[in-house]
């Protein structure tokens, strides 16, 4: 057994010899590789006792915040229980009590559960279930989309980056520009598709928001044609856009609704898909088809118990409604600070899933060395933006995956005005470091450099 003083000497040297050595180099590379000792909240501590705010929230994980009290209370009383937690030869009766609050929560014809323990899974589980009712095995999804990394998840996403070196993915999958009608009645049309797979709003596309009515209007021509609307509300569902769903802005009954990251508040992996009873009527058909579709952890009590407890967060402190009220108050401020800066767009979002968009400098001084920079890399210059808020003010977020030029800004739902006013400050200084400072573009070009010796 290997002392603990040489794990504690180097901690993260095992992670690096026998887990993913490049994600050590890459947080190494941006500042960013901290221990952190403890997490509350919205507020990380390191071991070195130097304080952050998370206004990523592992992607729309944490919307009960870090370590909730009463969601850990809850898996303690079950660990302590000695129940069936994985007994899977029995009815799993806490995997009956979330269905149901999901299911009524969601709303419309949403009747029915199926529990996995990511996106991804989900994405998957609802592929099979959207060919099985259907009989068609064609599937669409939105330009600019992000589903997941499995095979099948890939296949809803046009991207390169994600896709490259995996091989053959789904045949018969197709992309239609996101908030583009015609083209989505056009492919609809040759009825050859099972699903529409769409994000209420496009998270890792750059926060981007659909048009008033696209949603609605694709629901009635997926119901035209006989295909089903799939909404992927991963990021933006357990009242992170103010509502259970973002689908509850729009006013949507769709066929099937993907859940995860923030089901458990961030402690036990779990997902679900929510339909219909038509749907899953089309996979459970008979007794023989009583399994047909299942998932080892699937109903595990010690998931199913996180997923209640937080439900029961949310409810209780109201987080949907400080979601809502922290979000317009967030967004005002990053405009109200931001509007002088060139180099910031918009800040587009909905409760408190928010993004502030850049573009291009029009000043010759500033355009020289972002056009640079970019022609290195064109994540580079939001990735010092990241560094720099990191490194110089604690606080810690991320571009968007798919859109290298737009910060996501998605703090707990649990965020207060304080914690908004401390962020907000922090990227108005950091936009001011970037407009007047040499200093941000030798940050830029220091990273470019480290970057060309690994």
């Amino acid at each position: 057994m290997m002392p603990q003083t040489e794990v504690s000497a180097a901690p993260d040297r095992l992670y690096k010899d026998y887990v993913n050595p490049h994600w050590v180099r890459l947080l190494d590379l941006l500042e960013m590789n901290v221990n952190y000792t403890c997490c509350r909240g919205a507020e990380l501590f390191s071991a070195e006792g130097r304080r952050f705010l998370d206004f990523l929230s592992g992607y729309c994980v944490h919307n009960v915040g870090h370590n909730h009290p009463r969601v850990i209370a809850a898996l303690k009383q079950e660990l302590e229980r000695s129940g069936p937690a994985m007994l899977q030869s029995h009815v799993p009766e806490l995997a009956g009590e979330l269905a149901e609050r999901l299911c009524r929560l969601a709303g419309g014809r949403l009747t029915k559960a199926f529990f996995s323990s990511s996106g991804s899974e989900g994405v998957e589980a609802a592929i099979k279930f959207a060919r099985a009712h259907t009989g068609r095995a064609g599937l669409l999804y939105a330009e600019g989309a992000f589903h997941g990394l499995t095979c099948g998840a890939l296949s809803l996403m046009g991207y390169g980056f994600w896709r490259e070196g995996f091989g053959p993915l789904l045949p018969g999958t197709q992309a239609v520009p996101f908030g583009n009608l015609e083209a989505l009645r056009e492919a609809l049309a040759t009825k050859r598709f099972a699903a529409f797979f769409v994000e209420p709003i496009q998270a890792e596309a750059g926060i981007r928001m659909p048009d008033a009515h696209y949603l609605a209007k694709a629901q009635e021509l997926c119901r035209r044609y006989g295909t089903l609307l799939v909404l992927d509300e991963v990021q933006t569902g357990m009242y992170r856009t103010g509502p259970f769903l973002a689908a509850h802005h729009f006013g949507l009954d769709p066929d099937m609704v993907i859940l995860a990251k923030a089901l458990s508040g961030g402690l036990v992996p779990v997902g679900a898909v929510l339909m219909s009873d038509e749907v899953n009527a089309s996979v459970y058909g008979s007794l023989q088809r009583a399994f047909i579709h299942t998932s080892t952890y699937s109903d595990n009590s010690l998931a199913m118990r996180a997923g209640l407890a937080t439900l029961q967060v949310l409810d209780e402190e109201r987080l949907g409604q400080n979601a809502a009220a922290m979000g317009a108050y967030l967004r005002a401020r990053l405009r109200d600070l931001l509007s002088g800066y060139e180099m910031v767009r918009e800040v587009p979002g909905m409760g408190l899933l928010s993004g502030i968009v850049f573009e291009a400098p029009r000043q010759l001084r500033l355009r020289v060395p972002f056009e640079a920079f970019r022609k290195i890399h064109p994540a580079l210059f939001g990735q010092i933006v990241v560094m720099r808020l990191f490194r110089d003010h604690g606080m810690l977020t991320q571009i968007c995956g798919n859109n290298f030029m737009v910060l996501k800004v998605a703090p707990p739902l649990t965020v207060r005005e304080a914690e908004i006013d401390e962020f907000v400050a922090a990227v108005a200084r950091v936009m001011e470091v970037t407009h007047t400072s040499p200093a941000f573009w030798s940050d830029t070009l220091g990273m470019a450099r480290r970057v060309a010796n690994i």
